[in-house]
């Protein structure tokens, strides 16, 4: 089973990042997918949720509006578009699988947004 997350970077104030996060190892389809983040010193803060189907998603209020979670089940594939980044986005992005008790992490990308 494998997560692998990338399109992480170093980004200027208001630009924008699309992560992405390839499953492999189990049926994508019928986990519902989350982004979470993690900043320095700080706990891991849930981002946003997408169903299976991904007719289901809701965000953290810090960034409703700004960012969009969607997935591709035909390419195994989960995206996080980050749109008007801001410096207190910047953190460890990790995607998160999850189905009943089965849960599966990606092992993170790097978000770095400053001038």
């Amino acid at each position: 089973v494998q997560l692998v997350e990338s399109g992480g970077g170093l980004v200027q104030p208001g630009g924008s990042l699309r992560l992405s996060c390839v499953a492999s190892g189990f049926t994508f389809s019928s986990y519902a997918m989350r982004w979470y983040r993690q900043a320095p010193g700080k706990a891991r803060e849930l981002v946003a949720v997408v169903s299976s189907a991904g007719g289901y998603t809701d965000y953290a209020s810090s960034v409703k509006g700004r960012f969009t979670i969607s997935r591709d089940n035909a390419k195994n594939t989960a995206y996080l578009q980050m749109n008007s980044l801001k410096p207190e986005d910047t953190a460890v992005y990790y995607c998160y699988a999850v189905r009943g008790s089965l849960n599966y992490w990606g092992q993170g990308s790097q978000v770095t947004v400053s001038s």
